[in-house]
């Protein structure tokens, strides 16, 4: 007996209140851009500035003992991380230690510098500083401008893709829901103030690209339905279509979700942020390519006498996937 996560065949109405779904999705998205303007994000080092310490010594690196050592010092966010390479001898043991930008100060000082160094030699004697580098505010202000371009031209990239493959109510709607799951990503990490980085803005373009992938697997479905149920109404074309990929979204959402939780809990502080952007993500992604991309286009509406001639493989052919 095979598992399935959906029945075979389903028929739900998922437009029977669309508007009321449009609605939650918008008081969602106002209150997580009010949470942005009030409480603003809990930036990490990449976006407020620091200093980088790469660390090298015999004794095998014990992230939690660094940190005990460092933490003494009250010297705010402070991220250890444990280097591997290839070309390390057995005895040479890498770490990258990144400490906040202090207040009122540009660059690290060499009193910091002295200071975490004395902690460290403490703990472990013979450990010894290969490199230190700082970034300045500055820097970290052209990165947050940049961070914020990659995310805007992604989305605009995706207008364009869609428009082009479809019609524009097509990229209309979603170009919504992408704007939909980033303004809601960036919101839950200011209601939290998880440390938003460069990797928080990496799993931005993940989850665009990924809800992406969604949206177009559903909105290829309904232009193949168009052309197969020319009479139908276009809400009943609609729910067809997302019932048959029902199958295939669910899957991959579960199978997705089931690896980001185990990377949660076991892959550590380091890439935690990260990870826990990407299992929200997937969730909303996969929520708003049904329940708002797909009631964009339903309030939009669409033209139905499709002129161009039919492909010889039309829809995804993953689509029927049994989950």
């Amino acid at each position: 007996m095979r598992l399935r996560l959906v029945p075979k065949q389903t028929a739900f109405d998922f437009f029977s209140r669309w508007k009321l779904w449009l609605g939650i999705s918008a008081v969602m998205v106002i209150v997580a851009f009010t949470s942005f303007l009030i409480q603003g994000l809990s930036y990490g080092i990449d976006f407020r500035g620091g200093t980088t310490i790469r660390t090298e010594s015999a004794q095998a690196v014990d992230i939690g003992v660094y940190r005990d050592a460092i933490g003494a010092l009250g010297l705010g966010d402070v991220t250890i991380t444990e280097v591997f390479d290839p070309t390390f001898g057995p005895d040479q043991n890498v770490a990258m230690i990144r400490i906040e930008a202090q207040q009122d100060e540009e660059a690290a000082t060499a009193e910091m510098i002295e200071s975490v160094e004395a902690a460290l030699q403490e703990v472990i004697p013979e450990i010894a500083f290969v490199s230190v580098e700082s970034v300045g505010p500055k820097v970290s202000g052209e990165l947050i401008q940049t961070a914020a371009m990659a995310v805007a031209l992604a989305i605009g990239a995706v207008l364009i893709y869609i428009w082009l493959r479809f019609e524009w109510q097509f990229a209309l709607g979603a170009v919504i829901a992408l704007i939909h799951d980033v303004v809601l990503t960036i919101g839950i990490f200011s209601e939290v103030q998880i440390k938003f980085d460069l990797a928080i803005i990496a799993a931005l373009l993940t989850i665009v690209g990924y809800s992406l992938n969604d949206t177009v697997v559903v909105f290829d479905r309904v232009r193949e339905n168009l052309r197969k149920y020319k009479q139908k109404p276009l809400k009943e074309v609609m729910n067809l279509s997302i019932n048959e990929t029902l199958s295939r979204t669910l899957m991959t959402s579960v199978t997705t979700l089931l690896a980001l939780i185990s990377l949660f809990v076991l892959g550590g502080d380091v890439i935690r942020g990260f990870v826990f952007a990407m299992i929200w993500g997937v969730i909303v992604g996969t929520y708003s390519s049904v329940f708002v991309a797909s009631a964009i286009l339903l309030f939009l509406g669409v033209k139905r006498d499709w002129s161009k001639p039919d492909p010889k493989k039309t829809g995804n052919q993953f689509a029927n996937v049994d989950a």
